[in-house]
């Protein structure tokens, strides 16, 4: 018997989404498979087993474990239990608020917060040598904007979701109530 044709179990609606979910991981640096296994669980009401992922996507086995232990250790797919199966069952976060937030968090961690250590470092170093000039200049600027959009992640990151929701939803209003536009 041949396996089923990589998501032919799902509607088109859903291959396209899963395709291109997969397409724009590639684009912030995730691996396809990963975001593509994310796309599908997103899309899915119940929770599936990786043996279900592997075939609807068409994906080699260690693939999906892989992929699976990664989304988990980002903790937007979480490992859930079905009452008469020992199988593994996976689900995405349903919240998307919530889904976004941690996504934010780990890239800030990852990838702003090592990059404000090194420039907090290198204008330390430039400073110190009395001979910066120029590229000083240009490292202090870098470092107070990776300051200021730090300390603006963590402003939003302690407000609650709801109110969150509100401020990014109010859009130019806000610019106009700060006088901003017209």
């Amino acid at each position: 018997m041949n396996p089923p044709a990589p998501l032919a179990q799902l509607t088109p609606v859903e291959q396209k989404f899963v395709l291109h979910w997969g397409e724009m991981g590639t684009r912030w640096g995730i691996n396809r498979t990963e975001a593509q296994i994310h796309a599908l669980l997103m899309l899915s009401p119940k929770p599936l087993h990786a043996e279900q992922i592997q075939e609807t996507l068409g994906v080699a086995r260690s693939n999906v474990s892989n992929s699976l232990r990664e989304l988990q250790n980002w903790g937007v797919v979480k490992m859930v239990h079905l009452p008469g199966d020992r199988r593994d069952h996976f689900e995405s976060l349903k919240n998307v608020w919530d889904m976004f937030r941690i996504v934010l968090h780990e890239r800030k961690k990852r990838e702003m917060d090592p990059t404000l250590a090194l420039l907090r470092e290198c204008t330390q170093e430039a400073e110190r040598s009395g001979n910066g000039g120029y590229t000083e200049k240009r490292l202090r600027e870098l470092q107070n904007f990776f300051e200021t959009m730090s300390g603006w992640y963590d402003q939003a990151h302690a407000l609650p979701q709801e109110t969150l929701g509100k401020v990014a939803q109010m859009g130019d209003k806000a610019l106009k109530i700060l006088g901003l536009r017209a």
